[in-house]
């Protein structure tokens, strides 16, 4: 397994050792995923060389691999088979009768990570593979000893089509990743083939029209989930706690299931709550599992991430990288009776920062102050000539700065007690966020 110790391939590694299978793997990064991997007794060979595969009968590649890894050369040489991660996953989801594939352009994560630990409370004893860190189970994925199994199915370059689940959920659909779709009447497109390869029922938000027309004409029992009227599950008497939590009747076809009290902040995790009971309750869990362990769930890594409250300043990191995912986060922030809310965001790739500009400034006009870092080329060059300069113009009160040093500097003289700063992207942003909380430390200590 080429890149063994990332979040996707660890737990595909974990499930494979389970059932006998003899792995080894390669990686150029030590970290905590790859110490789990060695302790089942996984070899792992540090950086890349042909020599790592010898004796291999399969490949597995991440994502993130380029056609020129030394290693898939030389498996290529050889006549070994190789294959991308999300084949991989596909072939594994199959050996589950029970395996539900949780999609949806925002809040994949943290739904896939409610519902395993739903199915765990629940008795289920869940296979599972989470795209983030679940404090619950000390990881992104466990290896269960049942028929059910849970896992993230990502539309981007259309991996999901590896999979045929037994359920599939659809949180929404929204225009994201245009550098690989065309417009959102293609990722429409996607989302309908990927629900016509379940096999059993489908789980929707009914208040996302994207979703709607994605699944219409499906011969499928579909449940639907949201606040409108008609859904078979519903939130109802919302109210907001102060601080973060979110409190609602579950509602099945009309009928009162269970009072529901989340630990985690905003809208869109009702949403993402709702999917999770939805699809519990169809597996067969008690809505007294349900609501215990949604109260229990405090959230993943990185998806509103509290790393300190210093000075009476808290510091927080979100994974928030679109338009929606950031209004959404925002407003959550806005709402939790801060002082004032300090947004710092690194924008995540040229294409999706020019094509979604006004989306974004319009997303970063929502906190009281608004700090951009410079655009975070991923695997693009910048033909579109975009810079941060660029959409901080567009963000009335807003600032911009090359490094993260010159934003953690600025962001810690500013802020003042009883106010919040939430470093957001997709990408290393977080590291700003632990420069920020180290000044902040030193402050105290001086």
């Amino acid at each position: 397994m080429i890149g063994i110790g990332g979040s996707g391939m660890c737990p595909i590694a974990e499930i494979l050792h389970n059932e006998g299978f003899e792995i080894t793997g390669s990686d150029v990064f030590e970290s905590d995923t790859l110490e789990r991997i060695r302790s089942y007794g996984i070899p792992v060979h540090m950086g890349h060389r042909k020599e790592n595969i010898q004796g291999a009968q399969l490949v597995v590649y991440t994502a993130a691999v380029k056609q020129d890894n030394p290693e898939l050369v030389a498996a290529k040489e050889q006549g070994i088979p190789a294959i991308e991660r999300s084949v991989m996953l596909g072939m594994v989801a199959r050996r589950y009768q029970n395996s539900v594939a949780v999609s949806g352009t925002h809040g994949k994560t943290s739904t896939t990570a409610m519902l395993t630990q739903i199915l765990i409370n629940g008795g289920k004893d869940p296979t599972a593979i989470i795209g983030g860190k679940l404090p619950f189970i000390g990881g992104n994925g466990r290896v269960g000893s049942s028929e059910n199994m849970v896992c993230e199915a990502c539309e981007y370059v259309d991996t999901f089509l590896q999979l045929t689940p037994a359920v599939s959920i659809i949180l929404n659909v929204d225009a994201d990743h245009l550098d690989y779709f065309k417009d959102l009447d293609h990722i429409i497109r996607s989302f309908h083939k990927f629900a016509s390869q379940t096999t059993r029922a489908l789980v929707i938000n009914g208040d996302d029209a994207n979703t709607r027309k994605a699944v219409e004409g499906i011969d499928l029992p579909i449940l639907t989930f949201g606040l409108g009227e008609g859904n078979d599950y519903r939130a109802v008497n919302i109210s907001a706690h102060a601080g973060v939590k979110e409190q609602f009747t579950l509602q099945y076809r009309g009928e009162s299931l269970t009072e529901i009290t989340l630990s985690v902040p905003g809208k869109h995790n009702i949403y993402n709550a709702l999917a999770a009971a939805a699809t519990a309750h169809y597996l067969g869990v008690a809505p007294t599992d349900i609501a215990f362990s949604l109260h229990q769930f405090t959230g993943v890594h990185r998806r509103f991430e509290i790393l300190g409250d210093l000075h009476g300043i808290t510091v927080a990191d979100d994974f928030a990288h679109h338009p929606t995912e950031l209004r959404a986060t925002l407003t959550a922030a806005m709402q939790m009776g801060f002082r004032q809310v300090w947004a710092v965001f690194q924008p995540h790739t040229f294409s999706r920062t020019f094509l979604l500009l006004n989306d974004f400034a319009e997303a970063l006009s929502i906190p009281d102050h608004a700090v951009i870092s410079e655009i975070l080329p991923v695997r693009e060059t910048n033909t579109y000539h975009i810079y941060a300069k660029d959409l901080a113009d567009k963000v009335p009160g807003s600032v911009w700065f090359k490094t993260f040093e010159e934003i953690a500097d600025y962001v810690t003289q500013k802020a003042q007690p009883g106010d919040l700063i939430l470093t957001l992207g997709g990408g290393n942003v977080y590291q700003c966020a632990h420069m920020i909380v180290d000044r902040l430390n030193q402050k105290e200590s001086k």
